[in-house]
């Protein structure tokens, strides 16, 4: 699973500079299928926000893979926030007064929003004007109320049972005000807020959530009910538990593009095996796998369907859970990630199809955004110097190095790697930590696991590898997911430095000095060996050459950024 940030800020969310930069760029690739080598996504480096463009007729279903079945329906929770449940939910829930769009830039939602300006710096003011048309499916506006409830419930103050996945910038707003009916949004805040473009998305139907008790009841109860509120272009019409969501058009959908299609539906195929045999009997028109080597050579062969392969804002890491007693001991965690050889892992893995992947060396930043720094390389770690992996663990007092790791207190030394079921590229990837990880005596066993959401939620894992999907509030983002006391700090590490500099980051004016405190922050986090990042993950899509208006948007939004306009190509 991969998962999103504020959407998500890091949708289990990463987190992204505010520069641009190409959504397809560094090594995308497209073409059809069955030797037509033609495709509406070879533009897609230069126009990432028109590729694939065309009329559409009427009519029609679209088919759109998921990889997860779904553990909740509140997005902004820390249980449910996942990238594939923000697919789903991309046309039904207001996105937020922006939208990250595929050249990953923040947008203003033109259909949500006629302005969202900052009025003043002193204090921070920034004033909201809704779209006058802008209602739910029921009839009722969408206004100050919306924008109060979500503000409230993810504060982390107002509501003490609720589960944010970040409190990031709802904790330094003083004062939501509403005028002009609730059409217009007055927002104050306490301390300067980088990423304020990045707040009140997705936003859920504050009428709808007050009839359900009180902040903390009506948060449960918008996660554990399906939505048959829409303020989006589609509403949830059918849903079959680990199969399938159906979404139709919204008939009271404000917007300036109305839908096309007669039907939109998210087939959940949690076996990545599987995607492309319903791809090839058009079962599913899309898919948006994980890529690897044995999925685009068998979508080449399907007659009438594109792709498209690039590197976006996703990244795959190997994270350690501290609340594994073991794993609180530094040396031994230090010892794990030395002895991990990320170059070996990329050559058996992505670089089967994409030989000018490297290893990542941030946690926030990727290669070709401003800001990025080599935080990894001076740890040693990622290497596979298994060697100084042994003298680190010998110092330590560990005993049975490179037979049967045992630790200071006699221990035996043994985790779980888990891993999404299904997911081949992660399976080989465990087991070949499992392999290493043997120089040193420890045993690992590859555990798969049917929810990424429910397990990092819960605790339930030793190392677990998955995906950050990033959005352009980067300061957010890594606030939202580092901080020690943040709910999406899943492994628990703790550190009041880091913590100083990451609030800092997200509060000040000053790009230059944000970034330089984040990347300080970001070296306290690799010395103390937490996460590993290992590669900025190729993005792939596929889709019948039938379809218009579908393209890559390597964001948390996902390629749903746009579901209002997909269709059928008009002959």
């Amino acid at each position: 699973m991969r998962t999103t940030k504020g959407l998500f800020g890091l949708v289990a969310v990463g987190v992204a500079s505010l520069l641009a930069v190409s959504a397809c760029g560094g090594g995308s690739g497209s073409s059809t299928g069955g030797g037509d080598t033609s495709s509406s996504f070879a533009d897609c480096a230069t126009k990432p926000l028109t590729c694939n463009s065309g009329t559409t007729k009427q009519g029609g279903t679209v088919t759109y893979t998921i990889e997860k079945t779904i553990s909740g329906w509140n997005l902004n929770s820390a249980e449910s926030n996942t990238f594939d449940f923000q697919e789903v939910l991309d046309g039904v829930l207001p996105q937020g007064p922006f939208i990250n769009t595929p050249d990953l830039q923040p947008t203003l939602n033109s259909d949500l929003m006629v302005s969202a300006e900052q009025t003043s710096t002193s204090p921070q003011t920034i004033v909201y004007k809704i779209n006058p048309n802008a209602s739910w499916n029921d009839g009722t506006p969408i206004n100050a109320d919306d924008f109060t409830y979500m503000w409230k419930t993810n504060n982390g103050v107002d509501c003490k049972t609720c589960d944010p996945a970040s409190t990031a910038g709802y904790d330094q707003i003083q004062t939501v005000t509403g005028s002009d009916n609730g059409k217009t949004v007055t927002v104050v805040f306490k301390t300067p807020y980088t990423d304020w473009k990045g707040l009140f998305g997705p936003m859920y139907p504050a009428h709808i959530a007050n009839q359900h008790g009180d902040l903390g009841a009506s948060w449960k109860w918008l996660n554990d009910n399906q939505p048959t509120y829409s303020g989006g272009p589609y509403v949830i019409t059918g849903y079959q538990k680990d199969a399938s969501v159906t979404e139709t058009p919204n008939p009271k959908w404000f917007g300036k593009t109305k839908p096309s299609l007669e039907k939109l539906v998210f087939r959940i195929i949690t076996d990545q095996n599987q995607e492309v045999p319903a791809l090839q009997n058009n079962e599913v028109q899309t898919i948006y796998p994980q890529a690897n080597a044995d999925i685009i050579n068998q979508v080449k062969q399907i007659n009438g369907v594109q792709y498209m392969l690039g590197k976006g804002l996703q990244w795959e890491h190997l994270d350690l859970n501290l609340k594994n007693p073991l794993m609180a001991d530094t040396k031994l965690r230090q010892a794990i990630f030395t002895t991990i050889d990320r170059k070996q892992l990329i050559s058996k893995t992505v670089g089967q199809f994409d030989p000018g992947i490297t290893p990542l060396n941030n946690h926030n930043f990727m290669p070709n955004m401003d800001g990025y720094k080599d935080v990894i390389s001076s740890t040693g770690q990622g290497t596979g110097d298994v060697a100084k992996a042994k003298s680190l663990l010998t110092g330590a007092g560990y005993t049975g190095v490179g037979t049967a790791l045992k630790s200071p207190s006699g221990a035996p030394v043994q985790f779980r790697c888990s891993f999404t079921q299904g997911n081949v590229l992660r399976q080989q990837s465990c087991e070949l930590f499992q392999t290493e990880l043997q120089a040193l005596g420890i045993k690992v066993t590859p555990t798969p696991i049917t929810s990424l959401g429910d397990t990092l939620s819960s605790g339930d894992y030793d190392m677990i590898i998955f995906a950050w999907v990033q959005t352009p509030f980067i300061f957010s983002g890594a606030y939202q997911t580092w901080l020690s006391t943040s709910s999406s700090n899943y492994g628990h590490w703790t550190n009041s430095q880091s913590d100083a500099l990451l609030k800092d980051a997200a509060q000040n004016t000053d790009h230059a000095k944000a970034v330089q405190d984040l990347n300080d922050a970001d070296q306290i986090m690799a010395n103390d060996a937490y996460v590993l990042p290992l590669f900025q993950k190729p993005t792939f899509l596929a889709a019948y050459s039938n379809i218009v208006n579908i393209r890559d948007d390597a964001t948390s939004t996902g390629p749903p950024y746009n579901v209002q306009e997909w269709g059928m190509r008009a002959s």
